[in-house]
């Protein structure tokens, strides 16, 4: 960690009431980023304990709420950041949903709602501030996908598929706006201990299996992701941009 990396910048986290969210918030926090945290308004109180926390450690940070999945949720959300802030540096893309069902079994609402939630909400915040990055001449947006995105996976075909997508986005977008001094990039979590991941947890078969394809032999926690943000989000990744980077104990190596 570089407590000053972010200072006199602003970053935006979405899902940041828990888990990798509240991780990644956190950490830029505590690097020096005025942080606002996003999340429905469902999770007031989990967002109120992240800020309160965040300011006890002499960060700064505010809560806004927004439907990443509605556009005018998402709008009303970024006037209110650069209301507030008067600039954007780093968008962090992490709000995500995930459910498990064999292919059979997926409603088709529960197809659309991945993609809403996952995809269409990474694309929609991402789209309210890309011409403020353009005016600022720089920007880093950094996706949250998955190593899912990559492989793929028995039972969560349509998470996979959601996220699968926010790897070509997060390549097709770098490469548009990459002469307006933004990057692009994503980062790619394994199997972590937060809510989202505890069905690779709760049962015992799944969790030796999950021990036994990962090279470091255990799950990741939160902390263990922060540190790649952290990275696209700073200048030394200024002449990074495209990449999907996984993060996952040694699953995937692609």
């Amino acid at each position: 960690m570089i407590p000053n990396r972010g200072r006199n910048k602003a970053a935006l986290v979405t899902g940041a009431s828990r888990g990798i969210g509240r991780a990644i918030a956190e950490r830029l926090a505590a690097e020096g980023y005025r942080v606002f945290a996003n999340d429905l308004p469902a999770r007031e109180a989990e967002l109120a304990d992240l800020a309160a926390t965040v300011q006890a450690n002499g960060g700064q940070c505010e809560i806004v709420y927004c439907d990443v999945s509605n556009p005018s949720s998402v709008e009303a959300m970024a006037q209110e950041v650069l209301a507030k802030a008067g600039r954007l540096d780093v968008l962090v893309n992490n709000a995500g949903v995930r459910s498990v069902h064999t292919a059979e079994n997926i409603e088709p609402d529960e197809w659309d709602r991945m993609f809403a939630v996952n995809t269409k909400g990474t694309f929609l915040v991402t789209k309210a501030f890309l011409a403020h990055f353009t005016a600022n001449g720089r920007g880093r947006v950094i996706n949250i996908a998955s190593i899912g995105g990559k492989l793929g996976g028995p039972t969560e075909t349509h998470y996979c598929a959601s996220k699968g997508a926010v790897v070509n986005f997060t390549q097709g977008l770098a490469r548009e706006v990459a002469k307006s001094g933004i990057t692009v990039n994503a980062v790619c979590p394994g199997v972590i201990a937060t809510e989202m991941g505890r069905t690779h947890l709760e049962d015992p078969e799944t969790l030796r299996k999950v021990l036994e394809k990962t090279a470091m032999g255990r799950v990741g926690n939160p902390e263990d992701v922060v540190g790649a943000v952290a990275f696209f989000a700073s200048d030394d990744a200024s002449f990074i941009t495209g990449q999907s980077l996984n993060v996952d104990g040694g699953i995937v190596f692609h």
